[in-house]
This record gives structure tokens, C-alpha cells and sequence, in this order.
């Protein structure tokens, strides 16, 4: 069994506990994090201020690229190291919900947890995660980032109230 996890800043601990308490322990594990590319235009454009002229950076001054990738491989040893068993990683940019995706080709499960509001409500599930979720080529583990709100909390549509 291939399993491909998801993990982002905000919610790689519960991707982590979950592969590994539901995967076979002989499964094959893959970590994945996902750099946005668009990040790196933003911090690079000169804005409109500036009038197309650009501003060099100091040669010691780290790029927005640099920072992101030590980041991105500094997320993926916490999250190698929480899983306790060998894993794979994997640190793409670009697209986030494409570069998922295309990760994902011949896994046998994709893990990932709801990104939005900690609720039983359909925002629970942020942008990215909702176009994976809908678009994934395997089954999909879709955990809590934090504890699920109780049936009490929840907004029950009129048809379905007490």
C-alpha cells in the first residue's frame, strides 16, 4: 500500500498520527508539503509604488525561495520524525491543489486534514483541501486539525432540527 500525506504548517500533526495509526506498517509512506509559487512573485514584484524599478537584494540577504525550502524540509524532518517509520519526502512548489494532485498519481490513499474552520459546517474544509478532496484519483483520509466540534455546535439546516 502507497499512502501519500499532506502536510501544512497548521495541520501536519493530526496528517502524521493518523497515517500512522490507521496504514499497515509495512505500507509505503510518502510526506508531502506543498509551497505556494505565487508567494515568491508577490515578494519579488516592485509594486506600483516603485514604477518598475527593482530593488536588489543585499548578495547575504536570503530569497523568499531559500526561506521556504528550509522551511519546507525543516516541516518534513518534525513530521518524518513524529511518524516514527520510514517515509519518503516530497517538497513541491507551485500550484498548490494541481501540485497535490499530480503528487497523488498511483498512491493508494491520500491523508490530509479539513484546513478551515473548526466546524461540522461545509467551510471546514479550506479552498485547496475542498479541490483536492473533490478531485483526488484515490481514496482519501480527510482528518481533524483540531478536536470535531460536538452535534451541538452544529448549524442544523431547518428540515433537520429538533
Amino acid at each position: 500500500m502507497r499512502v501519500l500525506v499532506w502536510i501544512t504548517e497548521g495541520s501536519w500533526q493530526p496528517c502524521v498520527d493518523q497515517a500512522r495509526a490507521l496504514t499497515p506498517a509495512d505500507a509505503q509512506l510518502t510526506l508531502l508539503h506543498v509551497a505556494a509559487s505565487d508567494v515568491e512573485r508577490l515578494a519579488d514584484h516592485p509594486g506600483p509604488e516603485r514604477l518598475g524599478r527593482h530593488r536588489k537584494p543585499p548578495k547575504d540577504e536570503p530569497r523568499v525561495r531559500e526561506i521556504a525550502e528550509s522551511e519546507a524540509q525543516a516541516l518534513l524532518a518534525a513530521a518524518r520524525e513524529r511518524l516514527g517509520r520510514d517515509a519518503e519526502t516530497v517538497s513541491r512548489r507551485g500550484r498548490i491543489e494541481r501540485e497535490v494532485l499530480e503528487a497523488a498519481e498511483g498512491f493508494d490513499l491520500l491523508v490530509l486534514a479539513r484546513d478551515g474552520r473548526p466546524s461540522r459546517e461545509p467551510k471546514s474544509i479550506g479552498h485547496y483541501a475542498r479541490f483536492v478532496v473533490d478531485h483526488a484519483g484515490c481514496p482519501v483520509l480527510l482528518v481533524w486539525a483540531q478536536t470535531p466540534p460536538g452535534l451541538e455546535d452544529m448549524h442544523w439546516p431547518p428540515h433537520l432540527r429538533r
